[in-house]
């Protein structure tokens, strides 16, 4: 069994830098590297989506510098990636706020991700400037705009308002860093993930440690709230 969509939380680039003596931006640099890495063991496997957790809502918080670089990644990155993109005919999507960026920045991946929509071989998510509570809060807003009265309000149209409009849920969510939570990442679409966590960090999260998280989610029985071995949710019981 292979995951339709994988969500990965991309942690650990501040200890993996100061393991190593280094500046916490030589980290970022380095864990952004990897994401190619991982995007190309995707289309292998015939992965249909792939999101990354690249810079959170609560990341504000974080010192002025470190912000600042994590703000001129992304570009750049998508920059220097650009020739794979299109040769892999990956589609960029951005979840989350970027017009805190700066203009030329901002231009740069609305540029990429006008250019890539056609794209079909895989959907690179980028979560940037995300939260999930917010998203929700944000998709909410965006029905009530549309006119959708409360009584008519269903989860189907809330998931419609959503960044990630049109496509499948996480099958898997990966974390790495040794944490063990899903830090408001995809709050509403990870209900029936699969959670795997790992204390690798993530710029040494090679592909042979991402073909570790496919082959644990392949021996993952997943029943969706019904009795193991049901065809039908007619007699389901609800699990607690």
């Amino acid at each position: 069994m292979m995951p339709t969509h994988v969500a990965i939380i991309m942690d650990g680039n501040g200890r993996w830098a100061q393991r190593r003596s280094l500046e916490r931006q030589d980290g970022h640099k380095a864990g952004a590297h990897r994401v190619r890495a991982i995007t190309e063991a995707c289309i292998d496997h015939g992965i249909e989506v792939l999101t990354v957790y690249a810079f959170s809502t609560e990341n504000w918080d974080r010192p002025a510098g470190e912000v600042g670089f994590l703000l001129d990644l992304i570009p750049e990155r998508l920059k220097e990636e650009r020739s794979t993109i299109f040769k892999h005919q990956v589609r960029i999507r951005v979840l989350g706020d970027i017009t805190p960026l700066p203009f030329a920045d901002r231009i740069a991946i609305e540029n990429i991700v006008r250019q890539t929509r056609n794209h079909d071989t895989l959907d690179l998510n980028i979560a940037f400037n995300y939260g999930g509570r917010a998203e929700i809060v944000r998709a909410l807003r965006k029905l009530i705009e549309d006119g959708i009265k409360a009584d008519d309000l269903t989860e189907e149209l809330v998931s419609s308002a959503l960044y990630t409009a049109g496509q499948p849920d996480p099958d898997l969510l990966i974390r790495t860093g040794g944490d063990c939570r899903s830090s408001n990442f995809l709050v509403w679409q990870s209900i029936y993930s699969e959670f795997y966590f790992t204390s690798t960090l993530w710029p040494d999260f090679t592909r042979d440690e991402f073909e570790k998280a496919l082959q644990d989610f392949g021996k993952r029985q997943r029943t969706f709230g019904r009795v193991s071995g049901m065809t039908s949710t007619a007699n389901a019981v609800s699990e607690p």
